[in-house]
């Protein structure tokens, strides 16, 4: 009997209610959707219906109205297919866009992943070196990219000089030229297409310089993430210096190369010296330009995040992630 009551008074109790406390991932989640939310918000509100009437207008024809206005009619993919077979010039510029693409990427993650690695040194000075690093990224805004973008300043130092008789060529500005660099690698066996890469990289060092900024802080912040205990150990087992960058520091920044590969395709995707930018832009100016370019835009959008899947889905077959517990 007293073992009937106790069972009866166990079934009928209550069960205590678990408080359910927030871990601390979905709180910090929580705390970064605040952040993004005025972006989110911006996005919904005024570059979204900007992004969904460019993509209307590019299955469109316009016609303009008498009087004010214009009309629009339905041409399918006529504008995708004028842009492909009937426009002289946009498959042209648009492998010259990817050609310069393929040139800029390796060459801006070359460089600032060389200067990180210098500027995460110990040495006097260092945050002095590398605030100057990071000023061509905030002068490459705002007005100062407007004057760069004309090249206000090179004309009038050319003039400066002398008197500018138009004989000067683009290749006397040049700081190599193929020539220098085959005497260089004279003695190697190196092909004429490495050559010219070498020259370009050397003679738009200035661009470049200007383009690395966010990229080295990035390779910074993975260089400094990187435990000393890691480089002590790897000294004592008596590994050189070329063999801890291959082995233990190329390794551990490789999510930060593929952040910064992502980063350097989408700017320079966006970049007011963009040849194929600028050619769409000059599209836009002209009669029936706005559906025109339109498509053009959007055949070179998702080509380039075609190009930036490809790139992620290669890199990510090689990327380390290191496991925290």
């Amino acid at each position: 009997m007293t073992n009937e009551v106790k069972l009866q008074s166990t079934v009928s109790a209550p069960k205590p209610k678990k408080r359910k406390i927030a871990s601390l991932d979905r709180r910090k989640a929580r705390a970064g959707w605040v952040f993004v939310l005025p972006f989110v918000i911006g996005f919904l509100i005024v570059y979204l219906p900007i992004i969904l009437n460019s993509i209307r207008m590019s299955f469109y024809n316009l016609q303009i109205v008498t009087g004010g206005g214009y009309h629009l009619e339905w041409a399918g993919l006529e504008n995708y297919k004028y842009a492909l077979t009937e426009d002289p010039s946009f498959v042209q510029t648009l492998v010259a866009g990817l050609k310069e693409l393929a040139f800029d990427v390796p060459a801006i993650l070359l460089f600032s992943l060389f200067m990180a690695v210098l500027l995460n040194q110990k040495m006097a000075g260092r945050a002095v070196f590398r605030a100057i690093f990071f000023i061509p990224v905030i002068l490459s805004t705002g007005i100062m990219e407007s004057v760069e973008g004309q090249n206000i300043l090179g004309s009038y130092m050319e003039e400066a000089g002398g008197i500018n008789d138009g004989s000067n060529s683009s290749a006397a500005s040049e700081i190599v030229s193929a020539i220098d660099i085959e005497r260089l690698f004279s003695s190697m066996k190196i092909g004429t297409g490495l050559v010219e890469y070498v020259v370009d990289m050397i003679n738009n060092i200035y661009d470049i310089v200007n383009r690395s900024g966010v990229q080295m802080l990035i390779f910074l912040a993975g260089l400094q993430s990187i435990s000393p205990a890691i480089y002590e150990a790897c000294r004592i087992d008596g590994a050189t210096a070329w063999e801890t960058f291959w082995k233990i520091t190329f390794p551990m920044i490789s999510p930060m190369i593929l952040v910064n590969a992502v980063y350097t395709i989408i700017d320079s995707f966006t970049t007011n010296s963009n040849t194929v930018m600028v050619y769409i832009n000059s599209v836009y100016q002209s009669q029936d330009g706005q559906v025109h370019s339109s498509a053009m835009a959007w055949m070179y959008f998702l080509l380039v995040m075609l190009i930036l899947a490809a790139i992620a889905g290669i890199f990510s077959a090689y990327v380390f992630y290191q496991k925290r517990d």
